[in-house]
């Protein structure tokens, strides 16, 4: 189980890695002017979403699950769960920007992506504190 764990900790660094960089993407892209740059930007993004991002939630998903099968309950595991949605949905928002942008569909400005590269953190703080305190 203690290698379920390790595993479960470094898929989760890494897609909260992942989680930070994109929208810091996003911000240079929504500033970028010349056609490369954007054409750059798209490339970095869907990358970094496709090679790293998403398949680091994947594994996220199946070492939480099988934690999970060892009856790692209570009530923190459904607030730390809840987050866990929250953060997926972060990671669907993420994607829908990506096409947004390639599409050339994109109508915020960098100082919206400044907001959203801060989001997560409201989501990763509570999960390590839950984890790690478990206090109810």
């Amino acid at each position: 189980m203690l290698w379920i764990k390790a595993f479960h900790i470094i898929t989760v660094i890494t897609w909260f890695a992942a989680i930070f960089y994109l929208p810091r993407l996003f911000v240079y892209h929504a500033m970028s002017e010349d056609k490369l740059s954007k054409e750059r930007f798209e490339l970095m993004e869907r990358k970094l979403f496709n090679g790293i991002m998403t398949p680091s939630a994947i594994a996220v998903i199946v070492f939480g699950l099988w934690l999970l099968s060892y009856g790692y309950w209570g009530n923190w595991m459904i607030a730390k769960l809840f987050l866990v949605a929250c953060t997926l949905a972060y990671h669907v928002w993420c994607g829908y920007t990506i096409k947004q942008f390639r599409e050339n569909k994109n109508t915020h400005t960098h100082r919206y992506y400044r907001f959203m590269n801060e989001l997560p953190v409201f989501f990763m703080i509570p999960i390590v504190i839950l984890v790690v305190v478990k206090p109810f």
